[in-house]
């Protein structure tokens, strides 16, 4: 009877260590992911091209919108270059609506608002919608985090 208490007794402290473990992981995932998400805005906003494709994985492919499909880092990069040229663009809004994280892969789901000014001139237009962007760990983004996977749903409001 003691020898089964005592086993009982190591595998709940067993139990408490992984979950304890787990815990501390994940909120250090959720940490590295938010830093990720402030990281990419910022460069957006500076226009800073490289800064925001550290965070993209080499096999990133990106719906943007029905008529929009970018395959590869490539694509996202030079598609990237041409709107920042055209356009100075500021995130107003970015709320996490979901963030799941399993093992090695992120699944976010966010609110945004885009600020458009054209670098030409004429008035700034502000684009709204949801995205679901699909992290995985990568050991050559800062923060050992990059999309791999986005699709864009704008606002029909």
């Amino acid at each position: 009877m003691r020898m089964l208490r005592n086993l009982i007794a190591g595998a709940l402290l067993l139990l408490a260590y992984s979950v304890c473990n787990s815990y501390a992981r994940s909120e250090k995932d959720r940490d590295a992911l938010q830093k990720t998400s402030e990281a990419i805005r910022a460069a957006f906003a500076r226009g800073d091209v490289p800064a925001i494709m550290a965070y993209h994985h080499p096999d990133v492919i990106k719906a943007l919108s029905f008529q929009k499909y970018l395959t590869g880092h490539d694509a996202v990069e030079a598609d990237l270059r041409r709107t920042l040229q055209q356009f100075n663009l500021e995130f107003e809004e970015n709320r996490v609506e979901t963030l799941l994280i399993q093992d090695n892969t992120a699944v976010e789901q966010t609110v945004f608002a885009i600020k458009s000014t054209p670098k030409s001139g004429g008035e700034p237009y502000l684009f709204k919608g949801r995205t679901q962007v699909v992290y995985v760990r990568y050991e050559k983004s800062p923060t050992a985090w990059a999309s791999i996977r986005e699709i864009i749903q704008p606002a029909t409001d």
